[in-house]
């Protein structure tokens, strides 16, 4: 009777322990989120990069949305295991923001780039990013135009192009699965051949 209470009294301990566990990690990342979208926010206003937290390692540096899935969160610089965790980011073997050929885009397939599992081809998304050097907020409308599940090896679509392009990239299969032997890319061209500039003064409006 002895080891049965003490067992019950174990078994309370480890799954307080958990739950605490899960609603500090919940709580951790809502608060990063609100961090980032504020460091945003004021990098809009300066025209200059802010870390969402003075130990941070990464910046916002652009906003990505797709509008058919009321997607829209805010893109982290360097696509890093660390960076990851509180965002999509940008793989550094990508173009740049605003620079000719293939942005690449990463994000964790049971978080940030769980929207992707219902995207279609046909399907807009829109990057917007503040231009330093004009002082403008830009935004650059793409379409999807192609879907597909490769094998990791498989790097054709993540690699630099002499044109415009956006490719998002994840894990495969969705979900919870314990294994993703597979990536899951998504690739658009742009909608437009022309830029979208925004003066300094119009930026809340959109972004």
């Amino acid at each position: 009777m002895k080891a049965l209470r003490l067992a019950c009294a174990l078994a309370l301990i480890v799954g307080t322990s958990l739950t605490a566990r899960a609603l500090y990690m919940h709580a951790k990342a809502e608060l990063a989120g609100i961090l980032i979208r504020r460091a945003w926010d004021e990098s809009l206003v300066s025209g200059e990069h802010r870390a969402p937290w003075p130990w941070a390692d990464t910046h916002p540096i652009a906003r990505l949305r797709i509008p058919r899935l009321g997607y829209d969160e805010i893109v982290l610089e360097g696509a890093t295991p660390r960076t990851l965790a509180f965002g999509p980011a940008r793989l550094f073997s990508g173009a740049a923001l605003g620079e000719p050929g293939n942005l690449l885009l990463a994000g964790h397939r049971t978080s940030w780039f769980r929207s992707l599992e219902r995207i279609s081809q046909g399907d807009s998304i829109q990057v917007g990013w503040f231009d330093s050097r004009e002082r403008k907020l830009r935004e650059r409308d793409y379409t999807v135009t192609l879907i597909r599940v490769v094998d990791p090896q498989d790097v054709t679509l993540l690699a630099p192009t002499s044109e415009d392009e956006l490719t998002l990239v994840t894990c495969y299969p969705f979900g919870s699965s314990p294994t993703s032997p597979q990536r899951f890319i998504v690739r658009a061209t742009p909608a437009g051949s022309s830029w979208l500039a925004r003066s300094s003064g119009s930026q809340s409006d959109n972004f």
